[in-house]
């Protein structure tokens, strides 16, 4: 969770509502032609969520998100094509472009912030929050892709870590064993024996890396480079089942490996 020293505070003297849950679930967005919304964002492959008969609201949700979207002809009063830069925050920007073009949707071209302002192509390190790539719906609304591989401290509640997806939990566990691979090359060594503790405080690290004196401590983790950018998970996590409608995974690290519900209620 956010700390005093990785968030702009403010006046502490202001008055402020003390804490209290706020999740961001819904963005409407102005169309003039709802029938050619959805179909738009059909062909996005974004989940269509049920609402109510007759009630002229459309709800998407992107793959592996926590928010969805709505549009109706009298949902909102802005105009057709205002909502502008509205961030979809993938893991692979090539590859997620590469899947939206596949689709038939026209992307522009990746692009990475420089010094001066947006250059063309990849950002030449492939660092965090720096490549984008933007795609536009037939009214205009524009939506841009950002890359982030790795949060920057204070963005992420390690209490709460979860998997959005089934997809996202099974890229997860790819990328970890490929990242379990690298470590016994390191060490020239079959290593069966992962611990959780090990798991759990690459898991950390690799999202917040305030986490670093943990991970330093653990006798594997030492050997991986903090700037893998590889989310980690262990091996009693492979086995899954979907009930009461959520991926609910055999684990002993229920932080580390929990997945969101898919959700099937709507917000009208």
């Amino acid at each position: 969770m956010a700390t005093p020293k990785d968030v702009i505070d403010g006046n502490s003297n202001e008055p402020k509502v003390a804490p209290v849950d706020m999740k961001l679930e819904v963005i409407v967005i102005p169309v003039s032609d709802v029938d050619r919304a959805e179909q738009f964002y059909r062909r996005l492959g974004w989940r269509q969520d049920v609402t109510p008969p007759g009630s002229g609201v459309y709800q998407f949700t992107p793959h592996g998100s926590a928010c969805s979207i709505q549009f109706g002809k009298t949902l909102i009063s802005a105009a057709p094509g205002s909502a502008q830069k509205t961030y979809l925050i993938v893991s692979d920007i090539e590859a997620a472009r590469a899947a939206i073009v596949g689709a038939g949707i026209e992307v522009g071209e990746i692009f990475h912030l420089g010094p001066n302002g947006p250059v063309s192509g990849l950002d030449p390190e492939r660092g965090t929050y720096r490549s984008r790539a933007s795609f536009s719906d037939p009214d205009g609304n524009t939506w841009l892709l950002q890359e982030i591989t790795t949060r920057l401290p204070g963005r992420i509640d390690s209490g709460v870590t979860s998997f959005g997806s089934a997809s996202d939990l099974a890229s997860a566990m790819r990328r970890a064993e490929a990242a379990h691979g690298e470590h016994e090359k390191r060490t020239r060594q079959r290593d069966a024996n992962w611990s959780d503790e090990d798991v759990v405080a690459y898991e950390l690290l690799r999202r917040d890396p305030r986490h670093s004196q943990r991970a330093q401590e653990s006798p594997s983790l030492h050997l991986l480079p903090a700037d893998v950018g590889q989310k980690a998970t262990c091996e009693k996590a492979r086995t899954a089942a979907h009930r009461n409608g959520s991926l609910i995974v055999a684990t002993r690290l229920p932080v580390l490996c929990r997945v969101a519900p898919v959700r099937t209620t709507h917000h009208v």
